[in-house]
């Protein structure tokens, strides 16, 4: 089922997400309704709360990135098959190197900024099955695991712009909140 992604300016997309337990109601149901519901919205992950779910949950398939012919052929061949399930991640190790890339949300649709991040993190969490997993990620897979992971910790990619690009944007960010942007797909507004 393809469910509402949550807007810009609803407080659950600020909040600190809680962990989940292997017994968490109807998880395998959700997981599958997140991935269709990305899919839908032509995205390369989602997180449990743009869809309103305040836990520690998130979902990548970074593949289109693989047809981008900028990207070197090493790393399109990464982004090919990086498709996974975040349960319960920790960053537990970041690179001192920064790299700039131009990201979008789609829980804030028709804005994108340049924004820095860690070229090389090192994640632990848990797969679909609860199996302790830990992995070294660089490229546009470690920037797309940030995004995410940022999504659980409260973090918006906008938070880490410029107050002087963040006032520049102030009135876009406020018609989204309110549904004053088209978007193809079903989108959760503020009332």
């Amino acid at each position: 089922m393809i469910l509402p992604i949550i807007a810009y300016g609803n407080p659950v997309l600020k909040i600190k997400c809680e962990e989940i337990h292997f017994n968490y109601p109807d998880l395998d149901n959700l997981i599958k309704n997140m991935w269709e519901t990305m899919y839908s919205a032509n995205g390369v992950g989602l997180a449990a709360p743009q869809i309103g779910k305040p836990i520690r949950l998130f979902i990548v398939d970074a593949s289109p990135f693989s047809e981008d012919k900028e990207i070197s052929l090493v790393e399109r061949n990464k982004l090919k098959t990086f498709k996974k399930i975040f349960i319960n991640p920790r960053i537990v190790w970041s690179s001192l190197n920064f790299c700039s890339f131009n990201e979008g949300c789609l829980s804030i649709p028709d804005i994108r900024e340049d924004i820095k991040r860690e070229d090389e993190i090192e994640i632990q969490y848990l797969n679909e099955k609860f199996e302790s997993k830990t992995i070294k990620l660089n490229g546009l897979c470690a920037r797309v695991v940030q995004h995410e992971y940022d999504h659980i910790e409260g973090i918006l990619f906008t938070d880490k712009l410029s107050s002087f690009k963040k006032k520049l944007l102030s009135g876009k960010l406020k018609n989204i909140s309110f549904g004053k942007v088209k978007c193809d797909y079903p989108m959760q507004y503020l009332k």
